[in-house]
């Protein structure tokens, strides 16, 4: 027993784990059910506010526009901290910055649910995004780090966690504000974080002494280049996306040309810079560029598309909200089958093979979307057969778009696993934004939109060739 034990002194003082914490075995089912259970909490708030901004308008006196910036300023703070928790993780250790994060979002939350000002409920938003941000990277970082020749299954898993989220977010928010308030769509995450908080102290083990080396600053220049280029484009798209018209205004000319001069010197700097926050390597280098193009791609877009088919149901078919949003039950369910069964086969089919027929899969399901039912058939069957098609697409290419860039360089698991996600986020931003802003200037929404699924099938079968690029493996790494 005495060898199960962290000296109390050393627990006290915070010091690196001893000898008796390092041959501690790692309990793995219960370290992977801590950090999915952080992942699942933050993807359920990628959706569960949404539902909420009718009661959210109401309930602060308030404008629809700014009630959206409760997402916009969610999907910012999300984008720009990505990459700088993946450093921090790097440099101060995957647990420290798991549990800081947690503690940061589950805190935001909380004030989040107390807020009566629409104004300080933004900046709160931005706050609760900052500490999610820092869950894929650091939950990556510490699989990596303690999963052994286990960890690419692990961290193929990750991928049922988010679609589990997706569906049941918006059920979690409509019955809080059936039943009680827009509140408590922020409450609901205090106690889950708590929770974690304090498994996550208890079970996930210390981290690792890292060899001493000279430590670097933390490349402000390039976050706030960065940090300026995100928020004007999203700016930008936003006016698209809420007016529709006037691509001359000043309105959407400004913030515009801003962000392609902060996103050009931003890029210019990381390239200049000796220690920059992302190294240029890992954005476009050989094998990790065409890696994070697949996942903007059949990532990003795909996820913008699919958040789009209530709407598309409603406005083509007049499928009520509850049944519209339903149809994402049938592509929640597809991607986690897929994703847990191509996680299990990945060391056999390698990583090319299953993107391949996942990105075939979401560009047909694209195409149905888009085509009139049969008259045997009722239009709802037929959108959730669809979209089963599509998430059954993304099930089967994720494990592999995951691995694929942290088996290049798993001592930077943190960082691509943020930049990962960052290009996720970066093409559904995108993808809503443009759509609905050509959605807003017609008169038959419907039609539109489906025409806007076969452009998006185009763009899918377009960017085959850019998976031969992907560096192949086999195995575990």
């Amino acid at each position: 027993m005495r060898n199960m034990i962290v000296p109390h002194d050393a627990r006290r003082a915070g010091q690196s784990p001893g000898p008796a914490e390092e041959d501690r075995p790692v309990r793995r089912v219960l370290v992977f059910t801590i950090v999915a259970l952080a992942l699942l909490m933050m993807s359920i708030d990628s959706t569960i506010v949404a539902t909420a901004l009718h009661a959210l308008q109401q309930g602060l006196g308030t404008s629809i526009n700014w009630t959206g910036w409760t997402i916009t300023a969610y999907s910012f703070g999300f984008v720009l901290m990505l990459p700088i928790s993946g450093k921090l993780s790097e440099r101060y250790g995957r647990r420290r910055v798991f549990v800081g994060s947690v503690v940061a979002f589950t805190a935001a939350s909380l004030f989040c649910g107390l807020a009566d000002n629409i104004f300080v409920l933004i900046a709160l938003r931005a706050v609760q995004a900052a500490g999610g941000a820092g869950f894929t990277p650091s939950a990556t970082g510490i699989v990596v780090d303690h999963f052994g020749d286990a960890r690419d299954r692990a961290v193929s898993l990750f991928g049922s966690i988010f679609p589990i989220g997706a569906m049941i977010g918006p059920i979690f928010g409509g019955l809080f504000v059936s039943y009680w308030s827009w509140r408590g769509v922020f409450f609901v995450n205090v106690p889950i974080g708590v929770a974690i908080i304090v498994l996550a102290l208890r079970y996930i083990p210390r981290d690792r002494p890292r060899a001493e080396r000279p430590r670097s600053g933390m490349d402000l220049t390039g976050m706030v280049l960065l940090g300026v280029g995100l928020l004007a484009a999203m700016l930008a798209l936003t006016y698209l996306g809420e007016r529709g018209e006037h691509l001359w205004s000043p309105a959407f000319v400004l913030p515009a040309a801003i962000a392609i001069v902060a996103t050009w010197a931003f890029l210019a700097h990381i390239h200049r810079s000796a220690h920059p926050f992302i190294a240029p390597r890992l954005v476009h280098g050989p094998g990790f560029g065409p890696v994070n193009l697949v996942n903007a791609i059949y990532g990003g877009v795909t996820l913008g598309a699919v958040a789009l088919i209530p709407l598309y149901a409603t406005n083509r078919y007049g499928i009520d909200a509850l049944g519209s949003g339903t149809l994402l039950i049938a592509q929640g369910a597809a991607a986690i089958m897929l994703s847990v069964a191509a996680a299990l086969a990945l060391r056999r089919t390698g990583y090319r093979p299953p993107i391949y027929a996942g990105a075939i899969a979401i560009a047909i399901g694209m195409l149905l979307l888009a085509l009139d039912p049969s008259p045997r058939i009722a239009p709802y069957a037929w959108l959730a057969g669809s979209a089963f098609l599509v998430g059954a697409g993304g099930g089967t290419l994720n494990p592999a778009s995951r691995n694929a860039g942290l088996q290049l360089a798993p001592e930077h698991s943190s960082t691509l696993a943020a930049l990962r996600t960052a290009s996720l986020q970066i093409g559904s931003i995108t993808t809503v934004s443009i759509v609905t802003a050509i959605l807003a200037s017609s008169d038959d929404p419907g039609s539109i939109q489906a025409w806007l699924y076969v452009m998006t099938a185009l763009l899918l079968v377009a960017a085959l060739p850019v998976i031969t690029r992907i560096p192949e493996h086999r195995g575990s790494w």
